[in-house]
């Protein structure tokens, strides 16, 4: 009876796992429809500027979270040889995901001119508020369980300062981003709101999808570490560690899951009239 209690909540913990997953599939449709949207009009010389100058700033801001998550890895190797290799991949994640964070939060504001009096969009215009605030509460319970462990001594000091300091720095990124996509004026010219929305939309889901990873990634690896520590295992049937594997895996796989939706929100924002043309 006991296994199959157990069994029944490692089942339960893996499904809000599932459910996130299946929130950014369907935030997959609000891309298409914001694209298609792009599509049906013709936006004006400034507005096709626009997004040449916001996919090149995108990309070569990437391009430095690369070199700077290279760097890291060649920063681990000096500094702990052969103990690094299993840092390689952790570090280039950082890297590319910061940079990401980082292009968006610096993103040029668009140079056409806007629309008098000033109208801004709504947050829900732009992105579903569960994902948004399933980012923020997933970045501090990760913060929080990574502080109690390293309280209770069971993280040492430089990789609980890690585990601390990249969520809070993407968090504080994403929300700069975001904010600069909710008060930035929508334009004067009918022609360029589908490609401002667009912009928007992209923004808030890109920001949003690279916290949520930074945040499950390290929260499903504490999960797991803390699950199957054999000082946390008492006699019988306990039913935490099987609590804490569960959360860990769900963790693991949902980053995993958002990561591979986050790799989708890369592709620019691009217009070529196709629907107009045909």
């Amino acid at each position: 009876m006991g296994r199959l209690i157990a069994v029944l909540l490692f089942i339960a913990v893996l499904v809000p796992g599932v459910l996130l997953a299946r929130a950014w599939g369907l935030a997959a449709g609000r891309r298409a429809v914001a694209g298609g949207a792009v599509e049906l009009v013709e936006p004006t010389a400034e507005g096709m500027r626009t997004l040449r100058r916001q996919a090149l700033h995108g990309r070569r801001v990437r391009q430095v979270g690369l070199l700077a998550g290279v760097a890291g890895v060649v920063a681990s190797v000096v500094l702990l040889a052969e103990a690094s290799i299993f840092l390689w991949v952790p570090v280039l994640v950082v890297g590319l995901l910061l940079g990401v964070l980082l292009a968006e939060a610096t993103r040029p504001r668009p140079r056409w001119k806007t629309a008098v009096p000033a109208r801004r969009p709504r947050r829900r215009e732009q992105i579903s508020a569960w994902l948004l605030w399933t980012m923020r509460v997933l970045v501090l319970v990760q913060l929080a369980v990574t502080f109690s462990l390293w309280w209770e001594g069971e993280l040492g000091d430089p990789a609980a300062i890690a585990a601390l300091a990249v969520p809070a720095v993407a968090w504080l990124l994403a929300e700069i981003a975001l904010l600069r996509a909710l008060v930035r004026p929508v334009p004067a010219d009918g022609a360029d709101v589908p490609v401002d929305e667009a912009l928007r939309t992209w923004t808030a889901h890109l920001v949003t999808a690279a916290v949520t990873v930074l945040a499950l990634l390290p929260l499903g690896t504490l999960l797991l570490r803390a699950g199957i520590d054999p000082d946390g295992v008492s006699e019988g049937f306990d039913f935490l560690p099987v609590a804490l594997v569960a959360g860990g895996f769900s963790a693991l796989a949902a980053g995993i899951a958002v990561a591979a939706f986050l790799l989708t929100w890369l592709r620019p924002v691009r217009s070529n009239a196709r629907a107009l043309t045909g």
